[in-house]
């Protein structure tokens, strides 16, 4: 640890469900690493104790990465709990005792935003404030003018700097992949523009459907829910300028800058799905019109990317599960060897999720005495999935302060004034079977005779032309 790393963790939420899948096996991970040591302290308003808590994390991480013996035997040690009401003062008061003189502490937030400013509020009266740093949950506001709200709030109590509001897709590896391919190769920035690039699109599929969160999703959609903010990180990792510089914020204002180039979207480049048998699950009103899909078409006024369409789906009850970025390079201008019916066009593949995967289509020429070519995937990188878990390396980076890997407030209120002027119901839900690829007027979407992508419809094996 160095005089800058936090030194105590401190979780709202223990005994909640975040901290059950994510922030207990995360937890484990840092120590087995040697990259935790510090108090650990829960904080809930659950009726149990310090050994239920104990009993939860170890549940938890038994059942979401396996048990270390070793390293749970050091969590459970440092392990700590407080109970309360996040709006009783009584709350942080004890806590303050527990810190025992921590100068540093770092806050979770595992709570639905609209405890936030209780909990801020509480933290700043109890003095626990002082040199600490605070981690938040997406979603951050339903929409901008919330978003803004929240911001406000959390800058009470807390400089911009000591705010850490986290999206896990940015810890994911094969996010971390796609940013390192685009800036440390040379050969793709002469074709990485509009004068190559004819689309691109961002498929993330899910065959799960809201799995008994349907009071949540209900509040939530689709496009809250991923497109808002996973989808559009994406996108601006794709296209952003290179940072000017390796400290954190080159590479936040690099993506701040595209996150402000992205068009408002209109309502005619939006469809919105919503699958057979949504309104069927608890919690969700026999009317809903909340979507469990959403197709999008974006663009970015850049010198860059003028006139490149950027096609965004996302969606749940899906043929398959799988996160994947197609970039469609344009055709040859002049098909000197097959006929312009057989010439596909080049792309670049990256599959985000569940595996990781990195191609190049290309065409071949088959063997034989005619020049005639077949479609060839040359694989360059691909691997069966995370290192290191996302919120392992996020936590990691807020304790030590790095905000990279971080949303900052402008980047969080600019992908909100991208999505704003189609939330609610601007345009009407269509519904779709299940194991579909949502509904097919999402096809119109797509310009000039094309079509999607569909991730199950692409092999994942490198395609080899035939000797």
């Amino acid at each position: 640890m160095t005089n800058l790393d936090s030194d105590a963790f401190v979780f709202f939420g223990a005994t909640g469900d975040l901290a059950y899948k994510q922030i207990f096996p995360a937890l484990q991970a840092m120590i087995r690493r040697g990259h935790f040591d510090m108090p650990i302290i829960g904080v809930a308003r659950s009726a149990g104790g310090l050994d239920q808590l104990r009993a939860r994390a170890r549940d938890s991480v038994e059942k979401h990465g396996g048990l270390d013996t070793g390293a749970f035997a050091t969590l459970s040690a440092k392990l700590q709990y407080v109970n309360g009401d996040y709006d009783s003062q009584q709350t942080f008061h004890d806590l303050r005792k527990v810190l025992d003189g921590a100068s540093r502490p770092l806050y979770y937030l595992a709570i639905p935003p609209d405890m936030f400013a209780a909990v801020v509020q509480g933290l700043a009266h109890a003095g626990c404030d002082k040199g600490a740093r605070v981690v938040v949950e997406k979603p951050f506001g339903r929409d901008l003018a919330s978003a803004q709200t929240l911001n406000r709030i959390l800058h009470q109590s807390f400089p911009e700097s000591g705010i850490f509001r986290i999206d896990h897709y940015l810890g994911k590896e094969p996010v971390q992949n796609l940013l390192y391919f685009r800036f440390a190769n040379s050969f793709l920035e002469p074709i990485w523009n509009s004068n190559y690039v004819q689309s691109v699109q961002v498929t993330m599929a899910e065959t799960l459907g809201v799995e008994g969160r349907g009071v949540f999703y209900e509040e939530v959609g689709a496009i809250r829910d991923v497109v808002q903010n996973h989808m559009l990180e994406v996108v601006a990792l794709l296209t952003m300028e290179a940072p000017a510089g390796r400290d954190p914020d080159a590479l936040r204002d690099a993506k701040q800058r595209t996150l402000r180039a992205m068009r408002p979207l209109a309502p005619d480049d939006v469809v919105r799905g919503q699958f057979r048998g949504y309104r069927n699950e608890n919690g969700v009103a026999s009317d809903s019109q909340v979507e469990t899909f959403a197709a999008v078409r974006l663009h970015i006024d850049t010198w860059r990317w003028a006139g490149v369409p950027f096609y965004i789906r996302a969606g749940k009850r899906m043929p398959v599960t799988a996160t994947e970025v197609l970039v469609e390079l344009k055709r040859p201008p002049l098909a000197v060897f097959d006929t312009i019916t057989q010439l596909q066009a080049n792309y670049f593949r990256f599959r985000l999720g569940p595996n990781v995967l990195i191609a190049l289509g290309a065409r071949a020429k088959i063997p034989g005495e005619m020049m005639t070519g077949e479609d060839v995937e040359l694989v360059v990188r691909s691997s069966s999935g995370d290192e290191m878990l996302p919120y392992e390396r996020l936590l990691g980076d807020a304790i030590r302060g790095d905000p990279q890997l971080f949303v900052r407030q402008d980047g969080v209120e600019a992908a909100w004034s991208v999505v704003d002027p189609i939330l609610g119901n601007v345009t009407p839900v269509h519904e779709y079977e299940a194991k579909t690829w949502g509904p097919v007027e999402a096809e119109q979407l797509i310009s000039g005779g094309g079509r999607w992508h569909d991730p199950e419809t692409i092999r994942e094996e490198a395609l080899v032309a035939k000797e």
